[in-house]
């Protein structure tokens, strides 16, 4: 037992703490990357898009791979904006305002949508057409995908950036590494204090992003059986 841990007994508590936040952490993160991944699947077979998929890199930090879901959740609001101008340019003012209008019935969306999109891609499937309806009708790229972003680039930037996300032990090293008694019991604080902060948050918002996109899958799949 380090001499640290015999002067402050709870110190090897928190960092079981620690390593445990840490694997919730790297757990919510694997899950958006399978959800991003569906998503990307989805607007590159129906909408012609072009976007790579994703994968966590086993030897990066947590803030490499952050920035690999930042940048690839970028692009889709970037094709999806396209998209919108897209529908923007093609039709007549009071068919592209048809598209954001509540009361609208959904089924007139997506016919909307279907030639705007026979156009573009010179052949387009209903399916193709109410995956568009449904990416601009909701928040999910206005807000879930933009909240997600600020809260993986926060994490990015904490504390948590640099610990690597699979050699735990070699991470909870990089923090404490010749950090004795109080001075490490206060780094250990502010680290799981630094965790339960961003993970509580990071999770609220993962899960919205999950169900959104849930939600777009799920149509896909009805539409195809």
């Amino acid at each position: 037992m380090a001499l640290s841990d015999l002067l402050y007994p709870d110190n090897p508590k928190r960092k079981q703490d620690l390593i445990h936040l840490h694997q919730e952490l790297l757990d919510c993160m694997s899950t958006n990357f399978h959800a991003t991944n569906e998503l990307v699947g989805v607007l590159n077979e129906h909408l012609g898009c072009t976007i790579t998929h994703i994968e966590m890199r086993e030897s990066s930090t947590v803030k490499e791979n952050c920035d690999i879901i930042i940048q690839v959740m970028s692009e889709i609001q970037r094709q999806v904006q396209k998209i919108d101008s897209d529908m923007k340019e093609k039709l007549e003012p009071v068919l592209y305002q048809k598209l954001y209008d509540i009361k609208e019935p959904e089924l007139e969306k997506i016919a909307i949508a279907h030639k705007v999109f026979s156009i573009i891609l010179g052949e387009a499937t209903s399916t193709a057409a109410m995956v568009a309806i449904k990416l601009l009708g909701s928040n999910l790229l206005t807000f879930t995908v933009s909240k997600l972003i600020g809260l993986l680039a926060q994490i990015g930037a904490s504390v948590l950036g640099g610990i690597s996300i699979t050699i735990i032990g070699l991470g909870l090293e990089m923090i404490l590494h010749a950090i004795l008694g109080a001075v490490e019991r206060n780094q250990l604080l502010t680290a799981v204090k630094s965790y339960e902060k961003h993970l509580a948050e990071f999770k609220a918002a993962s899960e919205k992003y999950q169900r959104a996109i849930h939600e777009v899958t799920s149509l896909v799949r009805q539409q195809v059986q």
